[in-house]
């Protein structure tokens, strides 16, 4: 549907209390230097309060407003690197400059949005493209709605943080609006300790980002037809989980429909990789804990043959073959990781290959389990929370759904490539067009 946003006002939030001297510099890992300079998004829907007049909610609305600008003020202190400002892949200038804060409305319902969601739409609620997160660590944008409602979007930068580091910083926030921000574990800015910068020379860390002809689809996987592709994967001795599901699904149908392989014969010298992000915090040797901030996230690339044969009926050689990528994702790994440049030798060689067409890689991040739903600012939790289109291909994202056991399915293809993988007859067997969320307030 059309509808406009229309921004309100602008404005940078700065901590409650300066930054100590000492923290004024903080030095990005190599594994925040290795990261896209993209923001993470998510934006979270939250209803009208029943029973409240239009005076009313004018009033709740500013309420809302300050409540949330205290609290970033506040949490700021804590998470000083973002109320700095990036530089480059070196640093972070902890100035104090503050993170960029946006008010807005806008003329549709809620309801508009999520009973039937546009990933592109979303976007719609960030301050900025996905893309344009240069210096800034964080930026937020508070929408209202025309039905009295209102979502809040927070763009991190993913030089600064991982998923998990996002959701600690969010979940931070919202526990300070609440009046319970003494009991939030206080980051831990270590993660350039164990992995030390790294010259990136020759190493273009934009590789990857597209700004046409990317089509955004949610595919939602409701309980039943998440248990029935389970239940796809044969012979093996532990079953897998809902996520090595999907993936090895969806990757299989993709090679299916969009690369001609099975339809037509189709033979390419190209290598075709599955890639799983993988939390390092607990396979370091000691596990760093979970308030360990910045990126300590890192890629398995799985490389199972193709075509895969649409008559075998199971996808347990897939599964198989990504267990064995993250298995190796070890204190070995990690060690390799941290010293000498093999890593970054390997990202630059497949850069290459990529853009060569050497490689044709598939990459799965999975929010299943995460907080997203926790985000409790004073006023209830979320009833809905969505991510927004981006701009890399091939690229999937899962998260639980808000209500069940289901999972969707956030893919991002070359629009020639959706039109294929949105008609394949066993990805309609399996998707369901199921609403999105509970009442809205329509």
């Amino acid at each position: 549907m059309k509808f406009q946003v229309e921004v309100l006002s602008t404005e940078t939030i700065k901590p409650s209390s300066p930054t100590p001297d000492h923290l004024r510099h903080h030095k990005l890992s190599y594994l925040d230097q290795i990261q896209p300079p993209i923001f993470m998004p998510m934006v979270l829907f939250y209803p009208r309060e029943p029973d409240h007049n239009d005076l009313d909610l004018i009033s709740i609305h500013e309420q809302r407003c300050s409540k949330i600008k205290k609290a970033l003020s506040d949490t700021l202190v804590k998470f000083y690197p973002l109320a700095g400002r990036v530089h480059g892949t070196q640093y972070v200038d902890c100035n104090d400059e503050g993170a960029y804060y946006v008010e807005a409305k806008t003329d549709c319902k809620i309801s508009d949005i999520i009973d039937n969601p546009n990933p592109k739409d979303f976007n719609k609620f960030l301050p900025f493209e996905l893309d344009a997160a240069h210096e800034l660590p964080v930026c937020f944008q508070v929408t209202f709605f025309a039905c009295g409602g209102m979502s809040i979007a927070m763009g991190m930068s993913h030089k600064v943080g991982d998923a998990l580091s996002y959701f600690t910083f969010l979940n931070g926030l919202a526990a300070e609006a609440r009046g319970e921000g003494n009991d939030i574990r206080p980051p831990d800015f270590i993660s350039d300790k164990y992995f030390p910068q790294k010259d990136l020379y020759g190493f273009f860390h934009r590789s990857g980002i597209i700004k046409q002809n990317i089509s955004t689809k949610r595919f939602v996987f409701d309980a039943p037809m998440v248990q029935a592709i389970r239940a796809k994967c044969v012979d093996m001795s532990r079953r897998p989980t809902r996520v090595e599901a999907l993936s090895a699904f969806i990757w299989s149908r993709y090679i299916a429909s969009c690369t001609g392989m099975q339809q037509h014969g189709v033979t390419t010298n190209a290598m075709y990789t599955v890639s799983h992000a993988v939390n390092l915090r607990t396979r370091m040797e000691p596990p760093l804990p979970e308030n360990t901030f910045g990126n300590v996230t890192r890629t398995a690339i799985a490389v199972p043959p193709v075509p895969v044969d649409p008559k075998d009926g199971t996808l347990h050689g897939v599964v198989n073959h990504v267990r064995e990528a993250i298995k190796q994702v070890d204190k070995e790994y990690i060690k390799k990781l941290q010293d000498g440049d093999g890593h970054l030798s390997f990202l630059r060689s497949l850069t290459e290959e990529v853009k060569r067409g050497e490689v044709v890689s598939f990459s799965f991040t999975s929010l299943c389990r995460f907080p997203i739903y926790d985000a409790d600012f004073g006023w209830g939790k979320p009833i809905y929370v969505s991510s927004a289109s981006f701009t890399f291909k091939n690229l999937v994202s899962f998260f639980d759904t808000n209500v069940g056991d289901g999972v969707e399915a956030w893919i991002n293809l070359l629009e020639e490539d959706m039109k294929k993988f949105e008609a394949d007859e066993e990805i309609l067997k399996y998707v369901l067009p199921a609403p999105s969320s509970k009442k809205a307030n329509k």
